[in-house]
């Protein structure tokens, strides 16, 4: 069972069915020296949960952005904010994602979206930039 990549802890593995994130097939392809992005499984729970309190101390809409920039740039991990096809009244209406890839725990998945809701909740003004960004609002 692999414990590290170059020195780097990586996430426990997941009780078994508790997850869906495919870290052991991601870990056979390397091991078999398949070209690999492994960066998504050095995201440990201990790194999640400072994740988290990151997006806790988001206070701006280019904060988020970097956050979400420092995501992709570091595990390779996408973060999609969008209004809702439908009316947008609460942050209930934004579709927060994190793209499926392997590796990427369903824990994680819930996690962040989540945190991004509060941050969203606390700081009204980032998700009226958000539907600005989305043209929704125009220059109202």
């Amino acid at each position: 069972m692999l414990q590290s990549i170059s020195g780097i802890p990586i996430r426990k593995e997941c009780p078994p069915g508790a997850c869906v994130c495919d870290r052991e097939n991601l870990l056979g392809n390397a091991r078999a020296g398949i070209d690999t992005d492994l960066r998504v499984l050095t995201l440990t729970q201990e790194q999640e949960r400072r994740l988290i309190e990151r997006i806790d101390r988001i206070n701006s809409y280019e904060d988020l952005q970097h956050v979400s920039n420092l995501l992709y740039k570091q595990l390779g991990v996408v973060l999609h904010i969008t209004p809702s096809p439908r009316e947008v009244r609460t942050v209930r209406g934004f579709m927060i994602l994190l793209e499926d890839r392997p590796g990427l725990c369903k824990k994680t998945r819930q996690a962040v979206p989540a945190a991004i809701r509060r941050c969203l909740e606390n700081n009204p003004e980032i998700a009226f930039n958000i539907l600005n960004a989305h043209d929704l609002l125009g220059d109202a």
